[in-house]
């Protein structure tokens, strides 16, 4: 059974002659009756809008189910919460953001939404990726990623034509809508070394932005908020910023590691968690796993200590001290949950 303020909003769209409404309210009944798994249904109310399984067949904006696929990459996220170590402040938002979204009908008989678009900032390295398909496993959504080398066109509206496209497409799907790197397209319109196709792009990609049901839930990320458009800050109602691993959060780390290992390794905890102050959480996940391959191949006589003492050399050497980037201070990033 449908859900009934959908029908009702169809009745009235149509009561009124408001075809926007109307097709606002049908795509999200596609995109519920696609969650239900009723796709026959779905695809015979997808036709009322010129859609169907997702692919434009209008005569003016026709394109092919194997262009859709070179710009988007769907696939099932899973990754948890639990697997990532994430400040107090970002694990509630997550959460809070998860609730509303699994009471939503709750919140729509007070005539409101869950929130839906997130803004994600911070050093690479540092999970925003990994945060987005847990964000997505929590919600049971599958993750739709956009890919950049296909959308960015060289020619005059092409760029902006293939995201209307994306965007068209994922209107009728309960997802999590994932742009990576997303300073590519979401750059500051008044910088006057951009052109001003970049800027039309901006204007085109805001406005979709806009127009998203809160059944597609937008996540972008960028390891440079400061090149953002001022306009791109407002539409997002959940900003949060993920810095560099905290001494306890390396320790936290280290433990797991050793727990993995099942044996001694000479060092502790705190220490390895002071030699690796400022790095990453990607750049530290790599030197526990370098560990414990070479724990596998090692055994069952190779001794810990010198396997730790051997990497970590191998760190030093590629990875100095002195050649990390500067680690932002929190007032740089005062829009920011953390």
């Amino acid at each position: 059974m449908a859900r009934s303020d959908l029908l009702l909003n169809l009745v009235k769209a149509a009561n009124r002659g408001d075809k926007l409404f109307f097709r606002q309210t049908l795509e999200t009944l596609v995109a519920e009756e696609h969650r239900k798994q009723h796709h026959v249904l779905a695809d015979r109310l997808a036709e009322y809008l010129k859609i169907k399984n997702g692919n434009i067949i209008s005569k003016d904006a026709a394109m092919p189910d194997e262009k859709l696929q070179n710009l988007l990459f769907e696939t099932t996220p899973r990754r948890s919460f639990e697997e990532l170590l994430l400040t107090e402040g970002i694990l509630r938002a997550c959460h809070e953001l998860v609730e509303e979204h699994s009471r939503e009908e709750l919140l729509r008989s007070h005539n409101m939404e869950p929130r839906h678009k997130i803004l994600l900032a911070g050093p690479p390295g540092n999970g925003k990726t990994s945060l987005a398909e847990a964000l997505a496993k929590a919600l049971m959504f599958p993750l739709v990623i956009v890919r950049y080398e296909s959308v960015i066109g060289s020619y005059l509206g092409e760029t902006s034509a293939r995201l209307r496209h994306i965007f068209d497409y994922v209107r009728t799907r309960h997802c999590v809508l994932f742009f990576d790197e997303f300073d590519t397209i979401g750059k500051e319109r008044g910088d006057v070394h951009e052109t001003g196709e970049i800027k039309r792009v901006v204007s085109s990609l805001l406005l979709q932005i806009d127009n998203l049901p809160s059944h597609v839930v937008v996540i972008t990320a960028t390891n440079h908020p400061e090149l953002l458009d001022r306009a791109v800050w407002r539409r997002f109602q959940v900003r949060l910023y993920l810095p560099f691993p905290t001494r306890a959060q390396l320790v936290e780390i280290f433990c797991r590691l050793n727990d993995r290992l099942g044996q001694p390794v000479g060092v502790s905890p705190e220490e390895l968690a002071h030699k690796f102050e400022g790095v990453s959480f990607s750049e530290v996940e790599e030197f526990c796993s370098n560990i414990l391959r070479r724990s596998i191949l090692s055994s069952p006589n190779g001794n810990m200590h010198d396997i730790f003492s051997n990497q970590l050399s191998q760190w030093h050497s590629r990875f100095s001290p002195n050649n990390r980037p500067p680690i932002p201070s929190n007032s740089e990033f005062s829009e920011f949950q953390t």
